[in-house]
């Protein structure tokens, strides 16, 4: 998830489900082996794909967009990984069981595995990894903070201990916290690590033009069989009508997003193949609890209600979207269409929030937000709602990477950042809603919204834990941390001369099946 500009992921199937419950079941073992069939290694294959950002990092212990996920699961495996099923598998773990407790993980890993810089990969690597992104500074922190200790019995064994049961591990180290970096690379280039990043992936760094290319090369010592491509180069475009240009124009042969308007001429033209699934993540604005003027309880409630999201949907997003009200759509095994409706904007209502707040003849405020044409259609809609109300939104368009460090620096007043959803809800909501955080861009603090979110992770049945995201959607409702406004379709366009793509929930792009006819 990661953050991203306009787009989002996920569908979860039954199947899903029935997964994630045995993956997580107490006294549990799974097995994965090595895919081991030929591949044919043809040369002079450099695929081109168009980035609708430049990635603010390729570290994953400090990666917060999806962007910076579009080039690092080629550069990186993860212990677990995300499958073309919707399911949650081992990927690094070669196989691992649970105890009956759920406070046990023993994780057996791959052997004869290597990071691209030839140091072994192994259970003192995967220790190194998680102590890293375990501190406070990293990212994934809060995703992490339940482990008690990372033990390494023998060379290719790993136990996790936790201090109480936390059903959304494997899934957790399917994203970033899973992704295996180098310690040697990183002791090695200390703050340079990000401009030269070494994995165990399909692709390894070659080089950077800041916002304009990343080039990775083909990993000729992979793990399993060497990918069919022998580079993979992404060019970064921040005007998506651009990037769908150079897709037509065959400079790219793949885009990460499709503007909404054009989603329905690209279906139907034969030389290109769209890809069009509903997401699991969501758009919205953080409104800061700790700045004036969305300290006060009544003026959020206010912007909250006045917000009409089936017609930013309709106008802005040409229905490439649903209208959102919740942080889970309707793909989400949690989902609550009641919660997840939006209310018909009052004006009775929104009037006497103002007065309640102090405010009855309405406010200003500065809304940060990313610089690309369909967000400035919607902060420009969004305006002239509020407007109807007296509240002034000032627009203040950002770049990708500033408005991410700003974000995380709790400086603004009101923030437009999405999360690109994951398979296990958690992983929506935790860092963003619980106190401290991680992405608690808000610093939003409530005692009962934590004690939620962590019974949350403690249960292990959907239906149960669905019930539990239900009470704690009530009190985002009552508190208004964060103004929800749609869950996004996730789109990709791509030339038919590109083989091989398999879409995967999470909405990357992962070019070890690809290849060019």
């Amino acid at each position: 998830m990661s953050f991203h500009k306009n787009k989002v992921f996920f569908t979860i199937s039954t199947a899903t489900l029935l997964s994630l419950s045995a993956i997580t079941g107490c006294g549990t073992t799974t097995t994965t082996t090595p895919n081991t069939s030929p591949v044919v290694n043809s040369t002079n294959q450099t695929l081109n794909i168009g980035l609708s950002a430049d990635p603010p990092t390729l570290d994953p212990a400090y990666s917060s967009a999806l962007v910076d996920r579009q080039v690092m699961f080629n550069l990186y495996n993860t212990l677990f990984k995300l499958s073309t099923q919707n399911t949650i598998v081992p990927d690094l773990v070669k196989s691992f069981t649970v105890s009956q407790n759920g406070l046990t993980y023993t994780l057996q890993l791959h052997q004869h595995v290597t990071f691209q810089d030839g140091t072994p990969f192994n259970a003192a690597a995967v220790k190194f990894n998680l102590t890293r992104d375990m501190q406070p500074a990293s990212a994934r922190h809060s995703s992490l903070s339940d482990i008690s200790s990372v033990t390494t019995p023998s060379e290719y064994t790993v136990v996790i201990q936790l201090q109480k049961p936390l059903s959304p591990l494997p899934a957790i180290l399917a994203g970033r916290a899973g992704m295996m970096v180098s310690p040697t690379a990183v002791q090695k280039e200390g703050a340079n690590y990000p401009n030269d990043p070494v994995g165990t992936g399909p692709f390894e760094f070659k080089s950077r033009v800041k916002g304009a290319s990343i080039q990775l090369v083909r990993n000729p010592h992979y793990w399993r069989a060497e990918p069919k491509l022998e580079a993979v180069t992404y060019q970064i475009f921040t005007d998506p009508n651009v990037e769908l240009t150079n897709l037509q124009s065959g400079a790219v042969q793949i885009v990460d997003t499709v503007p909404p308007q054009e989603v329905s001429t690209m279906e139907q033209n034969s030389n290109f193949t769209v890809v069009n699934h509903t997401g699991l993540g969501y758009e919205g604005i953080y409104l800061n609890m700790q700045q004036g003027p969305f300290t006060n309880p009544y003026l959020r409630q206010a912007v909250n209600l006045a917000i009409n999201r089936q017609t930013l949907v309709n106008v802005a997003l040409k229905g490439v979207a649903t209208a959102a009200y919740s942080p889970f759509s309707s793909a989400s095994p949690v989902y609550n269409q009641q919660q997840d409706t939006p209310p018909t904007p009052n004006a009775v209502k929104i009037k006497q929030l103002l007065a309640e707040g102090g405010k009855p003849q309405g406010f200003q405020f500065t809304l940060q937000s990313p610089n690309d044409p369909i967000t400035t259609q919607v902060d420009q809609i969004m305006q002239s709602m509020l407007a109807q109300y007296g509240i002034n939104m000032k627009i203040e368009q950002l770049d990708f990477g500033t408005l991410l460090a700003n974000n995380e620096a709790h400086s603004f007043q009101a923030s437009f950042l999405g999360w690109s959803g994951r398979l296990d809800p958690d992983q929506d909501v935790y860092s963003f809603f619980y106190s401290n955080g991680s992405f608690n861009a808000s610093e939003f603090s409530n005692v009962q919204a934590d004690q939620l979110l962590n019974q949350a992770r403690e249960e292990t049945s959907m239906a149960q834990r669905a019930k539990t995201y239900a009470a704690f959607v009530h009190i985002l409702h009552q508190q208004v941390p964060y103004v929800f406004l749609y869950h996004q379709n996730n789109v990709f366009a791509y030339a038919n001369t590109l083989q091989g793509f398999h879409y995967y929930s999470d909405g990357v792009i992962r070019a070890y099946s690809l290849s060019l006819s």
